[in-house]
């Protein structure tokens, strides 16, 4: 299938809206900072690091979106700016601290200019999302939400066995179908709601797009080196698919016929 793209201030939008059984989601997608946040106040490494974006993250949603013949829409502005996985009300939303990195363009950001970097970057994002889940809904389209995150292997200084997390808030269908395919991945540390989970506040999008729709959704979350080439994330996107494709059979977003056309 031949892939059109737009691009937005701050949303990224790839396929065609109104195919495949589900819309991919990456909130996490870029690093950039535009030039009236200053860079935030980092230096060149930390604006880098993963504490800034999510690594990977976006090659392999394109992948995903791409095998499922499906939608995509990912951030184009670093989640230092503002995490479109978060509410407006979250400190993590615009964090002056993330992991061991001091972020000095949000120290003591204003009631007045936090509102002002929601309604510029979330907001936008907000409404890109539902509007194609509205077309989606009115086509009677079934939709899945699939999110696509990247972690760190070390986080304060802890290494993490985790290399695949499949993350759910109350709404547990897609997670549970996906973890139930995970012997066909036994080379692999998969595990439910590592290394982040609901207590964590990173189910935001789940909940708002997808639990408050009535949609299935799950949070995928893929260790960083595990996505450091184009060769790993294709053999992670395929992997991801063995746990993916029989589980959207199984609540019946797709055929058999289908998962293999």
């Amino acid at each position: 299938m031949a892939l059109t793209e737009s691009q937005t201030a701050r949303a990224e939008m790839v396929g065609d809206a109104v195919s495949g059984p589900a819309l991919v989601l990456c909130e996490h997608a870029s690093n950039h900072i535009p030039p009236e946040y200053h860079g935030l106040g980092l230096d060149a490494g930390a604006a880098q690091s993963h504490a800034a974006w999510d690594p990977g993250a976006r090659a392999l949603s394109l992948h995903i979106a791409k095998a499922l013949r499906a939608p995509m829409i990912a951030g184009t502005v670093s989640r230092l700016v503002y995490d479109c996985n978060r509410p407006p009300e979250a400190p993590s939303a615009m964090p002056a601290r993330s992991e061991v990195i001091d972020i000095p363009g949000n120290a003591d950001l204003t009631e007045a200019e936090r509102a002002a970097r929601a309604d510029a970057i979330y907001r936008p994002f907000l409404d890109a999302v539902g509007a194609l889940l509205d077309r989606r809904r009115a086509n009677a389209i079934p939709t899945a939400l699939i999110t696509v995150h990247s972690f760190t292997p070390i986080y304060h200084g802890a290494p993490r066995s985790t290399e695949i997390g499949l993350l759910h808030d109350t709404d547990t269908a897609l997670a549970d179908a996906m973890l139930r395919c995970a012997t066909k991945l036994p080379h692999r540390q998969v595990d439910r709601n590592q290394p982040y989970g609901p207590e964590d506040g990173v189910t935001h999008s789940l909940k708002l797009h997808g639990i408050a729709r009535g949609l299935p959704n799950v949070m995928i979350e893929v260790r960083n080196d595990l996505l450091q080439t184009e060769d790993q994330i294709a053999q992670m996107s395929d992997e991801l698919m063995q746990l993916l494709r029989p589980a959207l059979i199984h609540l019946g977003l797709m055929t058999q016929g289908r998962a293999h056309g």
